[in-house]
This record gives C-alpha cells, sequence and structure tokens, in this order.
C-alpha cells in the first residue's frame, strides 16, 4: 500500500462519536452488547482517542484510560470491518504506546475474554494483542460476568522516542 499522510495514528480533534459507531457496528461478533457500545461510543469524546483514516475516512479508534500516573489502559480499541488486517490496529496500538511513554507511562494494559471462552472472534483478539507485544497478566473470571472471563494483558513501555513515526506498510 502506498503510503500517504493519513497514515498515521493521531488524536480525534472533534467530536467522532459517529465514526465510533459506525466502526463498533460493522463489528457486531466483537460488539454485540448495547450497553457497552453506546459506552464505548461516548467515551470516545471524554477520553483521549486516537484515529487512523484511509482517504479523509475514519477507519480505526484507540480509547485510552490512565489509572495511575505510570499506568495506561486500551479502554476500546476497533478497526472497521472493511479496513481490518491492514496495520490499522498496529498502528493504533504503537501511537498509544508511545503517547503513553511520553506521559510518562511505563505499561500499557487491555482487558479481553479470556481463551476458556471457546469465541473464535476473541482468539483473533487475543492473538493480535501478542503480535503487538502484550502478555498475559491475570485471569479472572467473574470480573464481568460467569460467561466472560477477563483475561488482563500488559505491555512494558520501554524504548519509545516522542519523535517515533508510526505508519501503515
Amino acid at each position: 500500500m502506498q503510503r500517504t499522510p493519513h497514515d498515521e495514528a493521531h488524536f480525534a480533534s472533534m467530536n467522532i462519536e459517529a465514526d465510533c459507531e459506525r466502526i463498533l457496528r460493522s463489528l457486531p461478533l466483537w460488539f454485540g452488547q448495547e450497553e457497552s457500545t453506546l459506552a464505548y461510543i461516548r467515551d470516545s469524546s471524554r477520553l483521549p482517542t486516537l484515529v487512523t483514516t484511509e482517504s479523509g475516512v475514519i477507519t480505526g479508534f484507540l480509547e485510552l484510560r490512565q489509572h495511575f500516573a505510570e499506568s495506561f489502559e486500551v479502554h476500546c480499541i476497533a478497526v472497521h470491518a472493511n479496513s481490518r488486517g491492514k496495520g490499522h490496529g498496529r498502528v493504533l496500538v504503537e501511537s498509544a504506546c508511545r503517547w503513553a511513554c511520553g506521559q510518562g507511562g511505563r505499561f500499557l494494559q487491555v482487558k479481553t475474554i479470556a481463551a476458556s471462552d471457546p469465541d473464535p472472534q476473541y482468539a483473533q483478539t487475543r492473538a493480535f494483542y501478542a503480535s503487538v507485544g502484550f502478555t498475559p497478566l491475570e485471569l479472572f473470571a467473574d470480573l464481568w460476568t460467569e460467561h466472560f472471563p477477563c483475561l488482563q494483558l500488559i505491555r512494558h513501555l520501554g524504548g519509545y522516542a516522542s519523535s517515533e513515526a508510526v505508519r501503515l506498510d
């Protein structure tokens, strides 16, 4: 794919709730709980939110939450179904790591459905997180509900320079 100025993730500079809704609705197998989906949409207006674009259209987003001075969480990450597999997720995660490191962060965590749930979509999710450097840290069998065992993964944020650019290949 030819590189363009839109290949890098950047923070949303306007309300992107409609874009987030469009992206989340394209992924019903991951975002099928209406209450949670609506919360993620609203959270894009109140949390630092990185976006990727293709031809000027927002194709992916990542919301960050800071729990402590040195730890951040990927609150939500999603890439439109038509744009999956093009590197947007990797760009979002690497940009989030670089930014959090620049804010004094040392760790980035994410939570997802644990492997004890046979859902193939979440197997893809766990494989993606492993491919971008996350390591399983703890399993919470009933943090959400007994039907959705939670796996917490973590990534150390060492080694980033604030000037590094993350681009789509």
